[in-house]
């Protein structure tokens, strides 16, 4: 089969898998969230669409959504670095237990049911959704960081929760720095570091030690989707500019709500799927 022909059988697959560049992209722009958690719901209920069991849907949504952060967070990385927004002092305490959690929680990703996955990024995104919607501009819980051993756990938290749902660790590090009065504006620029040591391993222990499903879409090595990997980055990176500047136009803050009602329905959807199948 050549090239044209595997577009032609494939031409829808792909079509969706541009419109989740694009659309992921745009939402990255204008909004400040995370590719991942808009790229995992997407794939998961996109492949299911595509006759592939939620099972394995979720695995593969989790992979091809940590290989898709990788070059993303390296170009996030360098724009906020010439900000001064990486603290390079942080990550340093930081890295060691990041990468054991994105060890641990990767490898358990190729070991447990994909139903569990599910329903811990379904957690996950309820939490963030209503983090967005109540506590955004509230005050700190706590004045200042923890010792060394509260970091370690940390660290390790933010890479074991979000190398297992396939985010890069924004989502759960910038609410968890910035409840210990740490300043937003360097989580958020920190947070992109943090998304390279968590989604560069995480990747490639999925594609190097996960057993492809029988029922995996098209282009699928390991757990991570190759044509989903190359359909995405580029459209997210092109399409992240465009929402910036939709940003500087529209209410930013009121579309944050509304995308935190559309996260919280779409954990709640996944939780359902899970817990109540039809």
């Amino acid at each position: 089969m050549d090239i044209f022909e595997f577009i032609a059988n494939n031409m829808s697959t792909l079509l969706a898998l541009i419109a989740t560049g694009i659309f992921a992209g745009i939402l990255a722009g204008l909004l400040g969230v995370g590719g991942g958690i808009v790229i995992v719901p997407v794939l998961f209920f996109l492949f299911q669409g595509f006759g592939v069991s939620p099972d394995s849907a979720m695995v593969i949504a989790t992979a091809t959504s940590l290989a898709t952060i990788v070059p993303t967070s390296i170009s996030s990385i360098r724009s906020h670095n010439q900000k001064g927004n990486v603290d390079l002092n942080l990550l340093k305490r930081w890295a060691v237990f990041i990468l054991l959690g994105v060890l641990l929680g990767s490898w358990l990703v190729t070991r447990v049911d994909g139903m569990l996955l599910t329903v811990l990024f379904g957690v996950i995104a309820i939490l963030a959704a209503l983090n967005m919607l109540f506590r955004t501009g509230k005050s700190a819980l706590f004045q200042t960081l923890p010792g060394k051993t509260g970091q370690g756990i940390m660290g390790t938290l933010v890479g074991f929760f979000s190398s297992m749902v396939g985010i890069g660790g924004g989502t759960i590090s910038v609410p968890l720095l910035t409840l210990y009065n740490y300043p937003a504006h360097k989580a958020v620029g920190t947070a992109a570091a943090i998304g390279l040591l968590i989604s560069l391993p995480g990747a490639l222990t999925l594609l190097l030690l996960g057993t492809t499903p029988e029922d995996a879409p098209a282009g699928t090595f390991g757990f991570v989707n190759l044509f989903g990997f190359i359909c995405i980055v580029p459209l997210t990176v092109l399409f992240a500019p465009v929402g910036a500047s939709l940003a500087a136009k529209l209410d930013a803050g009121k579309l944050k709500k509304v995308f935190a009602v559309v996260l919280l329905i779409t954990g709640l959807r996944m939780l359902v799927q899970v817990l109540l199948p039809s």
